[in-house]
Formats: structure tokens, sequence, C-alpha cells
């Protein structure tokens, strides 16, 4: 369960931490509640603070949380004439690996498109740190929730060099990150590539689509979340690509016994 723990910092220190207080036993009893729902017996409750937020790091710990991971909060700049990083961030092709954006009719994303999104997401991520099984309506719905969601930010990279029916190998989720009065951004909220379809340039080739994406539509920036800790070394890419570390936050989990 995803929890947010925001308190003013212009209160006084002995009304914050009563604040803090109070607003951690509300998220436990929301906790038992969502997994009582879910039929679990142990709900963990999945929230963060920033590197250096010592007050938020006190009040966490005292409150039975434990830090479990560092996160990179990445961001590269985008120059208009990288329109033409791709031929066309709604479809284009390289060595047998067509991106494209998932379809729509009048508007509304086709389903399938949408499952297959789904599919490769669950099964890239299936390794990597606190990955739990998520059914397509939870997906949907969630990822719809998100204030900076479009239907036209979301790509599949199918392998069309088989013979057959092109094969989903990845994916990438794009949402629109408004950053004050200046140009929004693009964010990368979910990246995946099945590891059958690695080394291939299918993540470079993702990566490429969003960036022209962001550079048509007049932005100036693509931000992105890396695990510090990921064996995977993602990161170098991400590097090797322009992104930039601008900050550093931390999730912290408390398991929450249901009954």
């Amino acid at each position: 369960m995803l929890y947010v723990h925001i308190v003013d910092r212009s209160l006084e220190d002995r009304l914050a931490r009563a604040c803090s207080t109070i607003l951690f036993r509300w998220a436990e009893a929301q906790a038992r509640e969502v997994g009582a729902a879910r039929g679990l017996d142990v709900q963990q409750i999945d929230t963060g603070a920033f590197e250096g937020d010592d007050r938020q790091h006190a009040w966490l710990s005292g409150a039975g949380f434990t830090k479990v991971r560092t996160w990179w909060q990445m961001s590269r700049p985008v120059r208009p004439e990288e329109a033409s990083l791709v031929a066309s961030a709604e479809r284009w092709e390289r060595k047998g690996v067509v991106f494209r954006q998932v379809r729509r009719v009048d508007g509304m994303p086709d389903e399938d498109d949408l499952r297959a999104v789904h599919e490769v997401l669950e099964s890239a991520f299936t390794d990597h740190f606190n990955s739990a099984e998520e059914s397509f309506e939870e997906f949907e719905h969630r990822l719809r929730e998100d204030p900076g969601h479009r239907w036209d930010h979301w790509w599949i990279a199918e392998i069309v060099d088989g013979g057959g029916a092109p094969e989903p190998a990845g994916a990438l989720v794009g949402t629109v990150s408004e950053g004050g009065p200046g140009p929004a951004g693009s964010y990368v909220s979910y990246l995946g590539v099945l590891e059958s379809a690695r080394g291939r340039g299918v993540a470079t080739g993702l990566l490429n689509t969003i960036i022209a994406d962001a550079a048509e539509r007049g932005r100036d920036r693509v931000g992105l979340e890396v695990d510090a800790d990921s064996p995977t070394g993602a990161d170098g890419l991400y590097v090797a690509m322009g992104w930039r570390t601008k900050y550093v936050t931390q999730s912290w989990h408390k398991d929450v016994p249901v009954g």
C-alpha cells in the first residue's frame, strides 16, 4: 500500500510530531482495511523520504518503518532537434523491432495492447526489488489515477522478424510531468524489457522514442527513477544517454498485521 506522509514544515515541532503520529495511526488502520479486502495476513506500507531529511527519517524510524531502498531521481534535457531521433514517435522500426504507441480507437486504447503492456511489465519486473503480482484491473486503475496519465504516452516494442505474429518484447509507460511556470516535461513511469529480448536495443529504442516525443511536444526534459541498488546496471544506460541524478529518495516499509 503506497502512502504519502507530509507534514507542514512551518509547524512548530510539538504540533508537527502530533500530526505525524496521527497520520501514521491512520495509515496503519487503512493498511488493515486494505489488507483485509485483499485477503492478506500482513499488509505492507510503502512510503518514502528524501535523502538528508533527518526529521522524516526520525519519524519513520520511530513509527516502526525500516529504510529498504535508495533511488536516484534522474533527468535529461531535451533539445527541439531531438524530435528526429526516431522516424516517428507513433511508429518506427529498427532491426526487426517495431516501436509504436498503443492503438487507440475514438481516443480510447485497445485493450489487447494494454494487456500486452501489463504482461510485459509483470514479466520484466518479476525478479526486481519488492515485486508483487498485480492484476490487470489493478494495474490499469492505478495508472489511470496518475495526474500525468495520457494514453498517447504508452509504447510497445514488438519483435517482427520471426516470420509470425508480432511478439511484444518491451513496454514504456510515460506521463506528463509539470514543473512550475516553464514547459512541462515527460516522465518514464515504467520501462520493461523481456529477458528473451535483451541485447536487441529495445530499451534504448523506447527511451529514444519518449525523448523524440517530448521534443515534438515542445518539452524540455525527460525524468525517471533508478534503483540505486539494482544489479541490472540500468543506470549505466541512462547516464550514457544523457540522464543525470538531480536528487535522491528512499523507500521505507512497515508490515502491518491485518488481524
